[in-house]
């Protein structure tokens, strides 16, 4: 692993997880809000993405909001966004059932996507809140009538504050058991992630650092797709479980607050903020 000054100094976006790296519940971690305001005073920036894509990006603008912490549309991004920006490149005027909560479902609306009760063209399976058996039966027979099998992320469980539940890969699962077929995951720590983030922002990759608490998604995407993969030690990862990660991480960190105070020995960047309001 690179020192961690050296690692951080040619970083202009950190790309951050939020539960267990940003926040937990609804409490904002011990140094991350001073991060932020580090980030943006040394002429870096931020922006959040999360894998959950049961909520709608307005739905964390309001809750960060709500936690002191206001950002605009443009610094939040989830496997959702990524879903929709995929189906509009790849498979334009193709029918989807999607198996995915209100939210997710008038975001795809709002997107032009044409969504179908009926047989379609494409399965998307998301982290859906709503689930019912008759959407989990939909699937699996479309997808055994020949429908692409998508789902938005690959995450197993969803931690809450009251433990873990079922989340996005394991409803895929039970799917891929019925019907044989493996989906195509996109989100974090797919390349599809890394590319709409470089599409949005104009940064290189090797300007990108991925922040995060969980190795096998928010570490992994950086160190496989030519970014920074940046691992905090505020959530779901334990130090033992760093030895037995095929991932390794470039740097590890207590906190986005170690991060933040490392930033102020470095020089800061002149050029303005990626979204503006340089500080």
């Amino acid at each position: 692993m690179e020192n961690k000054l050296e690692l951080l100094k040619n970083i202009k976006l950190f790309v951050l997880d939020m539960d267990g790296t940003f926040y937990l519940g609804n409490q904002i971690l011990p140094g991350a809000a001073d991060f932020l305001k580090t980030v943006r005073q040394t002429g870096r920036d931020y922006l959040f993405f999360t894998n959950n894509s049961s909520r709608s990006p307005g739905d964390y603008i309001r809750k960060l909001e709500n936690m002191g912490c206001p950002i605009t549309k443009d610094q939040i991004m989830t496997s959702g966004d990524v879903t929709i920006r995929y189906l509009q490149t790849h498979y334009a005027g193709k029918t989807v059932y999607l198996v995915g909560t209100p939210p997710l479902v008038e975001n795809f609306q709002k997107a032009g996507i044409l969504l179908t009760q009926q047989q379609p063209d494409i399965v998307v399976v998301a982290f859906d809140t709503t689930l019912t058996y008759e959407k989990l039966s939909n699937a699996c027979t479309y997808i055994r009538n020949g429908a692409l099998f998508l789902a938005t992320h690959l995450d197993i469980n969803c931690p809450t504050e009251t433990g873990f539940i079922p989340d996005c890969g394991s409803f895929c699962a039970a799917i891929r058991l019925s019907t044989g077929r493996e989906p195509k995951y996109l989100g974090k720590p797919f390349a599809e992630t890394v590319e709409m983030i470089l599409n949005k922002t104009g940064c290189a990759r090797s300007q990108i650092a991925f922040v995060g608490d969980r190795i096998y998604t928010d570490v992994a995407t950086g160190v496989r797709n030519g970014a920074k993969g940046i691992l905090v030690m505020t959530g779901e990862t334990r130090p033992g479980d760093l030895a037995k990660s095929e991932v390794i991480p470039d740097g590890v960190y207590r906190s986005l607050g170690e991060i933040g105070q490392c930033l102020l020995k470095l020089p800061k960047f002149k050029k303005k903020n990626i979204f503006g309001n340089n500080e």
